[in-house]
């Protein structure tokens, strides 16, 4: 989801023609021609770890909610224990990058013709497309010329660079839920329907806890300092930030000996290739299977790499060093077309530098470790880091993100006449637990974004 090469992933310029509409209609199954008399089915597509774990969220709220409702379509693991007919697995397109994405782009197409010819044969009610916009735009076309609606969840970061976007997106989306504070005013002012429906990220927080606390909950010696690794979810991204991590971590052993690591491991990843990667710079970290809000909170400091796990570490109040690298010709696009000045989210928010931010040629073992050592031994500059991390956090308002996007998503299918008998609306969920269904309050964030 949100990182540096997010901001400059290339366009699939190769993608066809969407399918012809009337012809989509002649080919659909029994069921399209009589859709009232069936529960709503909806096409949800995910293409990354985190983007399969908020739409797995959202998934598992509207089926709490709308009875009958089923979904296919793309994404990981936690989208399919959640109930979704996966069609293909999110691995499939998990790449960012301009060089990057070469060697899978004919793979690539292939999902999004399949996706597309799916699409007009079974006739989603609506369509639910979860970040990833290189493809989920061009998906999102093929549907519009279907007549598809479509909800789109984790709006693209136009606002940091290509915001000339706002066009497409205007015409291809017809309801944007937002996880940013700042950008449903950004884009309702360039004339798209946009609602900010919390970050899903606090959903999955852990109550707070002192470190020791989350140290033994992971099987770690609770009195041992510790550095958390983040590394990333994808195979390229780690492929690049890794080495970096494990020569930083070999020097702030030697300067602190009692340090212990840690390192959650995300679904796409095999822990014993990581496992055998370590061992190659003579470590032995703790592997924790996914997780990593309880490994950055067992942590007096982490290395992280950008994206959503920056975020999620950010929320966890424990000072970290921000990391990321692509390929040269990635990173040169990525500088001639980003309109912000940070690329960590945690600094995006608060506007200004929080947590150091090492990219590309800055992202060395030395300037790593120095960085992290400040972290390890500067207790008032660790203190104060903590404090605005804190003041990030409460930006964000209450948790409750799929909750509220799921309303969303029920208004919509509410407005289309395909809402069951049973259903619960907002109006319903209101009046059971109105404390609960508060949406995100205002905040400086969302007054103060992105112009």
């Amino acid at each position: 989801m949100l990182c540096a090469a997010a901001l400059c992933a290339p366009p699939l310029w190769l993608s066809s023609e969407p399918p012809n509409a009337s012809d989509a209609m002649q080919q659909t199954d029994p069921n399209a021609a009589s859709s009232s008399a069936r529960a709503p089915r909806v096409l949800m597509v995910a293409g990354e770890a985190s983007g399969d774990v908020h739409a797995a969220a959202l998934l598992r709220a509207l089926k709490a909610r709308v009875p009958g409702l089923t979904a296919f379509g793309m994404g990981g693991a936690h989208l399919r224990a959640a109930g979704l007919e996966a069609l293909y697995d999110a691995s499939e397109i998990s790449v960012m990058g301009l060089v990057e994405v070469l060697p899978k782009l004919f793979g690539i197409l292939r999902v999004l013709k399949s996706l597309s010819r799916e699409a007009a044969l079974r006739r989603p009610d609506l369509a639910i497309l979860v970040d990833v916009p290189d493809f989920n735009l061009r998906l999102a076309k093929r549907l519009k010329a279907l007549g598809i609606p479509v909800v789109y969840y984790v709006s693209p970061m136009i606002w940091a660079s290509r915001p000339w976007r706002a066009r497409t997106i205007r015409r291809r989306v017809d309801t944007m839920l937002c996880i940013l504070p700042f950008e449903e005013p950004w884009l309702k002012s360039r004339g798209i329907q946009a609602r900010y429906v919390g970050n899903p990220v606090l959903d999955a927080l852990p109550p707070p806890s002192e470190a020791r606390d989350f140290r033994q909950r992971l099987g770690l010696d609770p009195c041992r300092r510790t550095l958390a690794l983040v590394p990333g979810s994808r195979r390229s991204e780690i492929a690049r930030v890794l080495p970096v991590m494990c020569a930083a971590t070999q020097s702030l052993l030697t300067r602190h000996p009692d340090l212990q690591i840690a390192v959650p491991v995300a679904p796409t990843i095999d822990a014993d290739q990581l496992r055998a990667f370590f061992a190659r710079f003579g470590l032995s970290p703790a592997l924790v299977e996914g997780r990593v809000c309880d490994v950055v909170g067992a942590s007096d400091a982490a290395i992280v790499c950008s994206g959503t796990a920056a975020l999620e570490a950010g929320l966890m109040l424990r000072p970290f060093v921000v990391v990321y690298r692509v390929q040269p010709l990635t990173a040169l696009a990525f500088r001639l077309v980003r309109t912000v000045k940070h690329i960590s989210l945690v600094n995006l928010l608060a506007g200004r530098e929080i947590v150091p931010e090492l990219f590309q040629r800055d992202c060395t073992a030395e300037r790593v470790a120095r960085e992290v050592a400040a972290f390890l031994e500067d207790e008032e500059k660790r203190a104060r880091v903590v404090r605005d991390l804190g003041e990030v956090r409460s930006t964000l308002g209450e948790p409750g993100a799929s909750r509220r996007a799921a309303d969303a998503v029920i208004e919509v299918l509410d407005r289309l006449g395909r809402l069951p008998a049973g259903s619960r609306t907002i109006d319903a969920v209101l009046t059971e637990a109105p404390e609960k269904a508060t949406p995100p309050a205002d905040s400086a964030a969302t007054r103060a974004g992105p112009s």
